[in-house]
This record gives structure tokens, C-alpha cells and sequence, in this order.
């Protein structure tokens, strides 16, 4: 088995992943639909398919991690120019997360905006930005472009009012790009400050555990320095995501370097079956929930992420049925173009007055939304064989 097929598990479980993002984020177009397919309220212990999603590319964001590394380190890159790989793109990420996020509190009247028209200029300018632009592209048509993108986008901080008062360019939260930004920069730095080793990524993965967990049992005051250096890591919860995807990477890639897939089937089902039990055993202490991000919900999410990997390492690696998932393939490899995508559709749908015509229920809405998520998915390959590709 070569390199090549090995890496293709991790992009299909991102594909797979990706489609159920798309997927629950649709479901606010629907109603008479069950409820474990959506988001559970914060007091409440349990957790739906949606809560189980961004979970799940968190863990897919780590496992990706010493893949990308060594990719650079086998071109030439220094450390240094490893930490500034790692930096440019957690602040891209980061800045993406806020615009996207000021949109959704967008006062339209104060700022002369519409959310959806704000929305698509954002995400025409992340492409002028961050494209990865042809080689044969001219340098300085690049480079006008990029400025074009950064300029609209200091001028949209600057006009930006949201909120009722009229409150200015903000941090309500990260939003979903942002807290992956924030997450990717701690366990990248991890992993490089450690140098690839798994004994660093196990003792970062308890840290970042151990905060949540003391957190959670309010052990750390909330006006505390600590608690504020955790704000955007949801208190360690989203890098614990990380780092436990970069765990199952690490282990992947030694046992498949040495030739023992079969074994490697059984190590991760039982690290997933360990962290499973953890979180069940832990959830009568702070039960689960993704909106408060408890250690249990962190546990119990990387070990089905883990689960869902292992099947589709069996299945496309092992049993050779990669070509199964080729519809969906691009949601693997362009996903940050792919989660822009909707922005776009949605805006278009709302222009045309089509909203309302989808509002379907049952099983009918189920089905739309899904057509949904790989019509997505099928456009993003249409833009990126047009060139369109957001490579950070």
C-alpha cells in the first residue's frame, strides 16, 4: 500500500465530514424533522448529530497535522518557516471566523449592508486573498488582487455596525472558522515544538483536558489569566479535539510504516473504546454538551470520530473502495472552499425569493437537504478545476 491510498482515509473521513456540515447547517430550512438530528440545548445532557460534526473536523483538522508537516519539511522548510506556515494560516482562519461572525450581528441599516450581500463579499474577498493562484498567473496580478480583497475587507471592519446599538467590528465569538484558527495554531505549535513526538502530543492532550476539566468544575476563577489565555480554546476543549486527531494520525503512521495494518485496526478501536468509556463514566459530573463544550462530549466525540475513521480505513484502504466516495471527494480536499460555498447559494436562493419554496419537512426535507450538501460539494469541484482553490 503506498502513501497515496493511506492518506486517502483521512481525506474521505474530511469529505464524509464535511458533507454532515453542510448537511445540519441546512436543517434550519426544514421542520417535522427528528430531534437527534439537531443541535441539543446547552443545559441539556445529550448531544444530536449536529452536535457531533464540528467535533468531528476538529479531530480531522489534527489528523491532518504530521501529514502537512512532514510534506514541508520534505521540501526544505526550516522550523522557522514552519511556525510562520502554521501562524499565517491560524490568523487566516481566525479573520475569516470574525467577518463571518460580524455578519451574523450585522445591523443592515447602520451599515447600508444586507447579512447575505455582507456574507458574499467576505467570501469573494478570503478567495482574492488566499487562492492558491496558478503558477503561470502573472505575480503582479496576484498581488493587485490580494490587495483588493484585504482593502474591501478593512474597509467592511470599518462601516461595520451590528447589533441594535450599533456596535462596532467585534469579537461576539470566533465563529466556527475562527475557533479551528485558534485550535490548528496551539496543536500545529505543539507538534512542531515537539518535534513529531507522540509522548508530547499525549502530555499536551492531558493538559488541554485537565484545563477543561478544571474549568468545569470551576477550579480556575473566570477572571483569571488562565481562563482568559483559554477563552478561544473553548477552555482546552478544541484543542484537545486537535490533538486527539493528531494522536490517532501519529499511531496511524507508525503502524502503517511498519507494515501492520491489521493491528493498527485494533489499537484504535481500543483507544476509541477507552475514551468512549471515559466519557460516559465522567458524564454524570458534567454531562454532555457541545454548546458548553464538557470534557465528556470532547471524549465521546473524538472516540466516534476515531470509530468512523477506523470503518472507512477498512473500507477504502483496506477492501480497496476509495472509488465509492469519489462524488464527495472534493469536500476532502477543497473543504475551506466548499464550507464558503453555501454563503453563496444562500444569497443567491434569497435574491430569487427561492427560501421559502424549500421549507419542507419530513423525510422530503431530510432528502433535499442531503441533494443540498453534494450539490455543494459539486460545485466546489467546478470551481476548482476553474482555478478556484483555497489552499492555506
Amino acid at each position: 500500500m503506498n502513501i497515496t491510498q493511506r492518506i486517502a482515509s483521512i481525506d474521505i473521513t474530511r469529505a464524509v465530514t464535511m458533507l454532515l456540515m453542510i448537511f445540519v447547517n441546512d436543517l434550519w430550512t426544514l421542520h417535522n424533522i427528528p430531534s437527534w438530528l439537531e443541535h441539543t440545548a446547552a443545559k441539556d445532557d445529550g448531544m444530536g448529530l449536529a452536535d457531533t460534526v464540528f467535533p468531528a473536523f476538529l479531530f480531522i483538522v489534527g489528523m491532518s497535522i504530521p501529514y502537512a508537516i512532514a510534506s514541508r519539511i520534505k521540501k526544505g522548510d526550516s522550523r522557522l518557516q514552519l511556525f510562520r506556515h502554521v501562524l499565517e494560516r491560524s490568523v487566516a482562519l481566525i479573520v475569516m471566523g470574525l467577518f463571518l461572525v460580524n455578519g451574523g450581528y450585522l445591523n443592515e441599516v447602520q451599515t447600508g449592508l444586507s447579512r447575505n450581500a455582507w456574507n458574499v463579499i467576505c467570501c469573494v474577498c478570503f478567495i482574492l486573498v488566499w487562492n492558491q493562484y496558478p503558477t503561470t498567473f502573472p505575480r503582479v496580478a496576484v498581488n493587485i488582487l490580494k490587495a483588493i480583497g484585504l482593502a474591501t475587507l478593512a474597509l467592511l471592519a470599518y462601516i461595520c455596525r451590528g447589533g441594535a446599538d450599533g456596535q462596532l467590528f467585534s469579537t461576539y465569538w470566533w465563529g466556527i472558522l475562527g475557533l479551528i484558527g485558534w485550535a490548528y495554531l496551539v496543536s500545529a505549535l505543539v507538534y512542531v515544538l515537539g518535534r513529531g513526538s507522540l509522548l508530547a502530543t499525549v502530555f499536551a492532550w492531558l493538559a488541554f483536558m485537565g484545563c477543561s476539566m478544571a474549568a468545569h468544575a470551576r477550579l480556575t476563577p473566570s477572571d483569571s489569566l488562565l481562563r482568559l489565555l483559554l477563552d478561544p480554546l473553548e477552555d482546552g476543549a478544541m484543542p484537545a479535539l486537535v490533538l486527539a486527531g493528531v494522536l490517532v494520525s501519529q499511531l496511524f503512521r507508525q503502524y502503517t510504516a511498519a507494515g501492520r495494518w491489521q493491528a493498527l485496526t485494533g489499537v484504535l478501536a481500543a483507544l476509541a473504546l477507552v475514551w468512549l468509556a471515559a466519557g460516559f463514566a465522567t458524564r454524570p459530573v458534567w454531562g454532555i454538551s457541545k454548546i458548553l463544550a464538557t470534557p465528556s462530549w470532547v471524549l465521546i466525540c473524538s472516540a466516534l470520530t476515531t470509530l468512523l475513521f477506523i470503518a472507512l480505513y477498512w473500507l477504502c484502504d483496506l477492501k480497496q473502495k476509495a472509488h465509492w466516495f469519489n462524488i464527495i471527494r472534493p469536500a476532502g480536499s477543497d473543504t475551506l472552499l466548499c464550507y464558503l460555498v453555501p454563503y453563496f447559494v444562500y444569497a443567491v436562493m434569497a435574491v430569487t425569493h427561492m427560501t421559502g419554496l424549500i421549507r419542507l419537512g419530513g423525510i422530503t426535507g431530510l432528502l433535499k437537504s442531503l441533494l443540498f450538501a453534494i450539490i455543494i460539494i459539486q460545485i466546489t469541484r467546478g470551481l476548482a478545476k476553474a482555478g478556484i482553490r483555497l489552499k492555506l
